[in-house]
């Protein structure tokens, strides 16, 4: 099998610094095009740009939207990734640059420049991709294909609003504007990630056994993990890698069910929370694939191969 070519919309983050580290050791990166979400911009491309560095790769860094399209989000994710978003490790100032050119205005160029051949990966609130939406509608048109981390299918989000998944919440209007957009996609949801956790002490055998990257992220990954543990969350919580299994081999998936699916945006206790026409009731056209069981054995060997274990 080939290599995947993805071109990624990001909020770097430590889970999305596993997904990249993926990508690295198993696909092609087109770019990496960064979004406000777990904390904020200036962090997130801060981020990027120390992955680049990371992993000596020549991947364009492209800067994207610092605000929701509408409304400011309630909460980022800082209590759960660090106040810097890389679990205040304090690392020096990266040497890889940001382009000179916008996430959105990047979004449709490289999809122009290299039509039906790349997968574009949404670990990220989706702004930067509703933007360029909006900036021409044929972007799906020229994507092989679209998966996104995020949502709730059965309602067990995980913000301060109970239904609500990170992502979609911090930016539902992004999200109705890309669901709305893209005739198909493919939705790994939180849920789906509760359920592919990696094992503890295993993933911790990988961080031990690994090169560089996996001492990268050892000390990156340290608040998150306390924070899960905590919180009764069970095993290695990794959403965004397994968007990017999903993404790198869309053969890993054992199932899936097509459905519609769209985004709240008005309820008082219900907006950004994820809703899946199960029942067919709507007569809406069913826009995603949502994802509900992956191959854990080959998810498990994609992440240890990308620790270098």
């Amino acid at each position: 099998m080939s290599a995947a070519q993805l071109l990624i919309d990001t909020d770097p983050g430590v889970d999305d610094a596993l997904a990249i580290l993926m990508a690295h050791a198993h696909a092609d990166i087109a770019g990496l095009s960064i979004a406000a979400g777990n904390v904020g911009l200036d962090h997130t491309v801060r981020n990027a740009r120390t992955l680049v560095d990371l992993l000596d790769a020549d991947i364009a860094v492209f800067a994207g939207c610092a605000t929701p399209l509408v409304r400011a989000p309630d909460e980022d994710a800082a209590f759960v990734h660090g106040r810097d978003g890389f679990g205040d490790v304090g690392f020096p100032p990266p040497a890889a640059a940001v382009a000179n050119e916008s996430a959105a205005s990047a979004l449709l160029r490289l999809t122009r420049e290299r039509p039906g051949e790349l997968t574009l990966v949404a670990l990220a609130p989706l702004t930067n991709l509703a933007l360029a939406l909006r900036l021409d509608p044929t972007l799906p048109q020229r994507v092989a294909r679209l998966v996104v981390m995020g949502g709730a299918v059965t309602g067990h989000g995980n913000t301060g609003r109970v239904p609500a998944e990170f992502n979609l919440g911090f930016d539902p209007e992004a999200a109705h504007v890309v669901f709305e957009g893209f005739p198909h996609f493919q939705l790994v949801d939180w849920e789906a990630t509760l359920r592919h956790a990696l094992d503890q002490e295993a993933f911790d055998r990988w961080l031990q056994a690994g090169d560089h990257r996996a001492d990268f992220y050892a000390r990156i990954g340290r608040t998150a993990r306390a924070y899960n543990l905590a919180h009764d969350r069970r095993g290695v919580i990794a959403a965004d890698a397994l968007a990017m299994a999903v993404a790198i081999d869309p053969s890993i998936v054992v199932r899936s069910e097509r459905r519609a699916v769209a985004v709240e945006l008005d309820g008082q206790l219900t907006r950004g929370a994820t809703v899946v026409d199960w029942a067919g009731r709507l007569g809406r056209p069913a826009n995603a694939d949502i994802v509900l069981e992956v191959d854990h054995a080959r998810f498990s060997a994609m992440v240890r191969r990308a620790l270098g274990a």
